[in-house]
């Protein structure tokens, strides 16, 4: 099996332009390919996860991966998926944040001896004309086309700013300068930057009448159809100060039975025939699939010691009564309003306080925890997707534990 078909197994790949091209390209070891990271947080998160893992599945194939990091476009912000604008940054934030962007990468990409680069868009974006941009490239985009683009209608919804509607046109001169500086045949990014891709693939096509591939990667998205990688509190970093290890190892070991093996397959490097043979899992093996998910990412992210720590301090929690002594209640329809339930009403449905003041001042005080992510919200709110399966552990001070479960 080449990369490319593994891939497919995996259930990674999305769309493509031309599946022969790129399946011959990367089997033989000969795509030099590019994903973006525009730098609007001081750390990568889950969404960036998956990329990261593909970069790094391509490079052990013999391929040579370009991070590129957003520098440039990190000044305009992309609109794909956005229902507002993305906040200004100013230059000083985008540098520090590509600093950052920079470490973490290096645990997944080996950038030894020319084995992988890392470019930022900033070189080449900053220093541009607008009058010379206009004409070099200008001719070659339709404004019609442009705005039946995915990547805009949610934004066409409350209005696209001329800012944003630039974004289409600097990632496609990205690609069209990468190209052109270092040979980079493809690129890849999340299924909902085809239209961008696309624009790149043309204007190297219109330019210097060559072609170029691109190929997107499945969105992780939960039984549901919801982007993963979100918990009440925000997003999964993957800055253990941000998130710590065993914070994101909860993440995963929670994730619903119906996403487990999907995520194994997708994220993990484990080989496809042990993977296949989870497939007949149910009832509590699904739980011990959840363990491994969570180990196993856990261990990319942060290494193997805080992995097993993770894990030991998940069994440790969740042995504080074990699953048949833990007290468990279970929360009906009527629990939730529009599908959430807030937190202090789960300490009282819990029993853990007697009324919604004791409530509001255990959360003030900083001794709940909704499994093992300390909440200080008194407004947080949780979905009733999180309660399915084995459900969450309540946590009020440090010994008190109940679990909340829907069935």
């Amino acid at each position: 099996m080449g990369i490319y078909e593994e891939l497919q197994a995996r259930g990674l790949i999305a769309q493509v332009t031309d599946e022969e091209g790129i399946r011959e390209l990367v089997n033989n070891g000969k795509a030099v390919f590019y994903i973006g990271f525009d730098p609007t947080a001081d750390s990568l998160h889950v969404g960036h996860f998956m990329a990261l893992c593909l970069m790094k599945r391509l490079q052990e194939a013999g391929n040579k991966p370009i991070a590129l990091i957003g520098g440039g476009t990190g000044y305009i912000g992309d609109p794909s998926g956005r229902t507002d604008m993305r906040s200004m940054m100013t230059p000083e934030q985008i540098c520090h944040n590509c600093d950052c962007f920079k470490a973490q990468m290096s645990k997944f990409i080996d950038f030894s001896d020319g084995k992988a680069l890392m470019v930022n868009n900033a070189d080449w974006l900053l220093d541009l004309n607008y009058v010379e941009l206009l004409r070099e490239v200008g001719p070659h985009f339709s404004v019609n086309r442009m705005l039946t683009a995915e990547c805009y209608k949610q934004r066409m919804e409350k209005g696209l700013s001329f800012l944003e509607f630039n974004y289409m046109i600097m990632q496609a001169y990205d690609f069209y300068a990468l190209f052109q500086k270092y040979g980079c045949n493809l690129q890849f990014g999340g299924d909902d930057q085809w239209s961008n891709m696309l624009a790149g693939t043309e204007l190297i096509r219109r330019k210097l009448g060559k072609d170029a591939g691109a190929m997107t990667i499945t969105l992780l998205l939960n039984s549901e159809g919801k982007k993963m990688g979100k918990t009440q509190s925000g997003a999964v970093w993957l800055d253990p100060n941000k998130t710590s290890p065993f914070e994101f190892y909860q993440y995963w070991r929670n994730v619903a039975d119906a996403d487990v093996l999907k995520c194994i397959r997708m994220l993990t490097f484990l080989p496809l025939e042990e993977i296949d043979k989870m497939d007949s899992w149910e009832g509590a093996q699904l739980n011990t699939a959840k363990e491994i998910l969570a180990y196993e990412l856990t261990k990319l992210v942060h290494g193997e010691e805080e992995a097993k720590k993770a894990q030991e301090s998940a069994r440790a929690l969740f042995s504080t009564g074990n699953a048949a002594e833990m007290p468990t209640t279970e929360l009906t329809d009527g629990d939730f309003e529009e599908g959430q339930i807030d937190i202090l009403t789960m300490l009282v449905r819990s029993g853990l306080v007697p009324s919604k003041s004791e409530a509001r001042r255990a959360v003030q005080q900083g001794g709940t925890a909704v499994d093992g992510e300390k909440v200080t919200d008194i407004k947080a709110v949780f979905a009733k997707d999180v309660f399915a399966g084995e459900g969450v552990i309540l946590k009020k001070g440090k010994k008190n534990f109940h679990r909340l479960v829907v069935k």
